[in-house]
């Protein structure tokens, strides 16, 4: 629709030009009768002149310049032989505008003045009367008015000519950014259930192998696994059942949905992790505040997906969490005691933070997850190996809200 329009625009300019120089010729040539009737003369000199200026007309679209120029002849020769200029600056005042529409706006201006200024001094130097005023008058207004159509005419295309660029630019990249969106959100609803899954399942996966182990040399033992499986099977289920339902409802208030997971529910998070094998311990120093929600859910999402990586990829083994409160951001780290794992960790790379072209140390999707979550919240990560042994994860969170008083 709009490539047609624009051809529609621009075709068969020849055409338009020639109904203009014709339509010129049929309204101007009363009025050159007319000024030889009022000269008493006969009215061939003066419709020659006007259809001498008139023809020029036809090349207006692609000539504008000569154009003006032949025309502009045309008038001169007129006064000089006729000692009038009868209508002929019609033609004039029409290719005036011509070049206002098809030229550059200095181009125009210099060809407009030039051409103005050539003919009301030839008007003036052959009928120097002041009777004669009002002829001079109304050859300036006639070709001023000209003008000034001309640029008002150009003005509003120009505004046409920026809209349709505007929509076609728009047409070009709404579907890139339909495709944007929805990368975005299928990465969003991976990093999502790979947190939900992850954690539970490992969790799950190392009780089932306590029970196993347990099953016949310490059945009561074995059974307190199970029941831990349960739970924590249940646990999966509920908060997978959140997690489905914010995908599927969005910010629809009305919509069914759990608080998102934060630091409040760290302590039974980090005690499904000892019941596990981890050896755990809890730092916080500083002074706790609320935190904004996206910062209370990256934090919570950073341990949690820390301390699986350990529990998965190394076993049970001693970690220490660490939370240190600031006025102005939130640092978080978690470290064990492990060997380390290349494949899971990237022990073998050093510690990096995570930018926009890098994710930094950790080629798992959990540890991109981090980094992802992690920029979303405005913070920085940082992975990699402890200089005496084991890994080490430490996030630092904005705070964009800070405590009062």
């Amino acid at each position: 629709m709009i490539d047609w329009l624009r051809q529609s625009l621009q075709a068969r300019q020849w055409r338009g030009d020639l109904a203009v120089a014709v339509s010129c010729f049929d309204l101007a040539a009363p009025v050159a009768a007319g000024s030889a009737y009022y000269h008493r003369t006969s009215a061939a000199p003066f419709l020659t002149g006007l259809a001498l200026a008139c023809v020029p007309l036809v090349a207006r679209s692609r000539r504008p310049v000569q154009v003006v120029a032949a025309t502009t002849a045309v008038n001169i020769a007129q006064v000089l032989v006729l000692s009038y200029s009868g209508s002929s600056p019609v033609a004039t005042a029409v290719a005036l505008y011509s070049v206002t529409m098809h030229t550059g706006r200095r181009t125009a201006w210099r060809v407009r003045a030039g051409a103005m200024g050539v003919l009301v001094a030839t008007s003036l130097i052959s009928r120097p009367a002041l009777e004669n005023l009002w002829e001079h008058l109304s050859l300036i207004a006639g070709l001023g008015l000209a003008v000034a159509s001309g640029d008002a005419v150009r003005s509003r295309r120009q505004l046409l000519t920026s809209a349709l660029e505007r929509a076609e630019r728009a047409e070009r990249t709404r579907e890139e950014e339909a495709r944007r969106r929805v990368t975005e959100e299928r990465l969003r609803i991976a990093r999502e259930l790979h947190d939900v899954l992850a954690h539970h399942i490992t969790l799950v996966n190392a009780q089932a192998g306590v029970a196993h182990h347990l099953m016949r040399a310490d059945p009561e033992h074995a059974y307190q696994a199970l029941e831990r499986i349960r739970d924590t099977s249940r646990a999966a289920l509920d908060e997978l059942r959140a997690t489905v339902g914010l995908l599927r409802y969005g910010d629809d208030p009305a919509a069914p949905h759990e608080p998102a997971p934060g630091l409040a529910g760290l302590d039974a998070l980090l005690n499904s992790f000892r019941h596990s094998g981890l050896a755990l311990t809890l730092e916080r120093t500083g002074q706790p505040e609320e935190l904004p929600a996206v910062t209370d859910m990256t934090a919570y999402r950073i341990i949690q997906e820390a301390l699986t990586n350990t529990r998965k990829h190394v076993g049970p083994v001693s970690a220490q969490v660490q939370l240190h409160y600031r006025t102005d951001a939130l640092r978080i780290a978690v470290e064990d005691d492990g060997p380390g794992s290349p494949k899971a960790r990237s022990g073998n790379r050093p510690a990096t933070p995570a930018t926009a072209e890098d994710p930094g140390t950790g080629t798992g999707h959990g540890m991109i997850g981090m980094h992802e979550r992690v920029r979303a919240a405005g913070g920085t990560l940082t992975a990699g190996p402890r200089p005496t042994g084991g890994f080490r994860i430490h996030a630092e969170l904005p705070l964009r809200t800070r405590r009062k008083g």
